[in-house]
């Protein structure tokens, strides 16, 4: 693979992680409009990791509250780090158990399309829109209940088909629950560690296993390319959003997701 190509990789991975529009539809649909190889999924999440250090870092307090929150678990003391952190740990399991069950099965492939990804951009966009359209603004991540965090995982799950995007997807839950358009975007970035991280580590361990040395240098540039790329990403959300809404990105998702279905339907 081309440097020219990871550059290009690592940048549309970076700007799209934590915008709702779906970073992997992107990554899938690259290879399919440039012509270019398909990357594969080893280097897919290692891009995936370059974005994931980039929201540590953007919100490093949180961060460090989690930590403090799995400190005070193991000392079995109660407080609003144990909380956060607790939410955090159950909004995560199903999407493990569902992608643990997606891998082993091999079905994850299988949706990898240009069909699935247009149908998925379009209809959850509609559905980001009329959640941002409807949803209260007065609760906070302080208001977040573990039958809350439930919920939100559960429609996490979704993201694991192409195109649905895990950030519009947790964003559109948050929002239909009644949070603040930031609340529900901040926690939305909070849930992508744990869900990341995982992934994260077993894709880590196989390319260690893996022994392709190209690869592994392949992979570490994406990953700290996507991780430059994703820190502004995630300012330019954070600010639009408080002010702009999420308009923006339902406009977006409607004409990608009519331009895919038409090219797959009417061209293809």
């Amino acid at each position: 693979m081309s440097l020219e190509q990871l550059i290009l990789l690592a940048i549309i991975q970076g700007l799209t992680e934590f915008l709702p529009i779906s970073s992997s539809a992107h990554l899938i649909l690259l290879p399919v409009v440039t012509g270019l190889e398909d990357q594969g999924t080893l280097i897919d999440v290692a891009v995936h990791v370059g974005s994931l250090f980039a929201v540590m870092l953007y919100f490093r307090r949180d961060v460090g509250r989690l930590f403090i929150g799995f400190g005070q678990t193991i000392a079995q003391r109660k407080s609003e780090e144990t909380r956060l952190f607790w939410t955090l740990v159950i909004a995560t399991i199903p999407t493990v158990l569902a992608g643990a069950a997606l891998y082993l099965t091999g079905t994850a492939a299988s949706l990898r399309s240009m069909e699935v990804i247009g149908w998925t951009t379009l209809i959850f966009g509609l559905l980001l829109y009329e959640s941002d359209r409807i949803g209260m603004r007065f609760k906070t991540l302080g208001d977040l209940t573990r039958r809350g965090a439930i919920f939100i995982g559960l429609m996490q799950v979704l993201s694991l088909i192409p195109g649905t995007s895990r950030t519009g997807i947790t964003i559109t839950a948050g929002r239909f629950m009644g949070y603040e358009r930031v609340e529900a975007a901040r926690f939305s970035m909070l849930l992508s560690i744990p869900t990341i991280g995982i992934i994260g580590i077993l894709t880590g361990v196989e390319l260690v296993r893996s022994g392709e040395t190209i690869l592994q240098q392949s992979a570490l540039i994406a990953m700290v390319l996507s991780f430059l790329t994703a820190y502004g990403s995630i300012w330019f959300f954070m600010t639009l959003v408080n002010r702009m809404g999420l308009l923006p990105f339902t406009i977006y998702r409607v004409v990608l997701g009519l331009g895919l279905l038409s090219y797959v339907y009417f061209i293809a």
